[in-house]
């Protein structure tokens, strides 16, 4: 892979990092040790009716953290084979990954695998 092409994905790799870290902080404490931790709302009602929202917004939150958190952990993953030159070697079985893949995908593992 010439450099010019790592070069762009990294730069897309790095932005949606951040653009992942920005939607984690709308409602996730980052603690010490780099893992979030969804917020629960601070404001509880006095009606149950709105307690019961309260909870389900924050069990909904818990699915969105998890899942951006995925991504987060992909994108770092991919960012450090970048540092150690392992990126773009498929995981399962050591060939390259198709270019046009990691420009749809940047934090791609694996070749799609073709019928």
């Amino acid at each position: 892979m010439n450099k010019k092409l790592t070069e762009e994905l990294k730069n897309a790799l790095l932005s949606k990092k951040s653009e992942i870290e920005g939607e984690l902080s709308n409602f996730a404490t980052k603690g010490d040790d780099g893992e979030y931790k969804t917020d629960f709302p601070e404001d509880l009602g006095t009606e149950r009716s709105e307690n019961a929202n309260e909870v389900e917004e924050y069990t909904d939150r818990l699915g969105v953290e998890k899942s951006l958190e995925t991504q987060l952990t992909e994108i770092n993953d991919a960012l450090e084979k970048m540092d150690n030159g392992t990126y773009g070697i498929d995981e399962q079985d050591g060939s390259k990954i198709d270019e046009q893949r990691l420009r749809v995908y940047p934090a791609a593992r694996t070749n799609v695998k073709k019928d």
